[in-house]
């Protein structure tokens, strides 16, 4: 399967409120950089989607509803689902400080 792909980041604020104990801190805000990877399965080699609108849409959409800002219990696992209905993206990982997430994969 041949795709596009793009990457992106931001930072925003959460929080998870059933943290373990071991993990209590994590119940409270805390800051992190979000890496997003998104990709679309295209049928042709001459770009049938063009990744830098692609790109700037989803930016767009980040920068409008999570960038620097605070967004409540939202998981890595909630934010990879929410780009990939509203992109139609076959798959989406987003990590903490590029260091531990979630991938979501269409089937």
């Amino acid at each position: 399967m041949l795709s596009i792909v793009i990457k992106t980041q931001f930072t925003a604020i959460h929080h998870w409120p059933a943290a373990p104990d071991d993990v209590a801190y994590l119940r409270g805000p805390h800051r992190h950089v979000f890496y997003v990877t998104m990709k679309w399965g295209v049928t042709h080699e001459d770009r049938d989607m063009e990744f830098i609108q692609t790109k700037n849409n989803v930016d767009s959409f980040i920068r409008i509803n999570w960038h620097n800002q605070y967004i409540g219990f939202k998981s890595c696992e909630n934010l990879a689902i929410t780009l990939a209905n509203k992109f139609d993206a076959d798959f989406v990982s987003v990590f903490e400080d590029n260091e531990n997430g979630a991938e979501y994969v269409r089937i």
